[in-house]
């Protein structure tokens, strides 16, 4: 059997966080998410019009359960060093500072309050090939 095309792209990931309030202040306040749904007190399910984020509460999450990262597109490579000074200015705990790949994306990491590495990251294709909403 053939693989029926490609997929749409990776657009729901699945956390496990120690602090749910936190996190969701972290993707809600200050990734500008929005709570899509809230099942219980030990979940929620955020988005940001494109993409589905769920939090789930775990009081026994280690570094191998979580992943290794989750990556927030950015449609301008300038909003990039933007978005690492607005966290920075936040209080986010920064990874590194923004740099510019090989292949010409430019990315930092920081942490969400659960220890998740989040990457912020402008990739030339696909922001060529979205339609972003401003």
């Amino acid at each position: 059997m053939d693989r029926p095309g490609k997929t749409n792209g990776l657009r729901h990931v699945a956390i496990f966080v120690e602090n749910l309030s936190d996190c969701e202040s972290f993707y809600t306040d200050l990734m500008g998410m929005e709570v899509e749904w809230r099942p219980d007190d030990d979940n929620v399910y955020l988005t940001n019009g494109n993409d589905n984020l769920a939090l789930h509460r775990s009081d026994t999450v280690d570094n191998d359960g979580r992943l290794d990262h989750i990556g927030f597109f950015i449609n301008e490579k300038e909003k990039v060093d933007a978005w690492h000074e607005f966290l920075l200015a936040k209080g986010v705990k920064m990874l590194n500072e923004p740099s510019t790949h090989r292949d010409g994306a430019r990315s930092f990491y920081c942490l969400d309050p659960s220890g998740t590495r989040v990457q912020i990251i402008y990739h030339e294709p696909i922001a060529k090939s979205e339609t972003y909403i401003q």
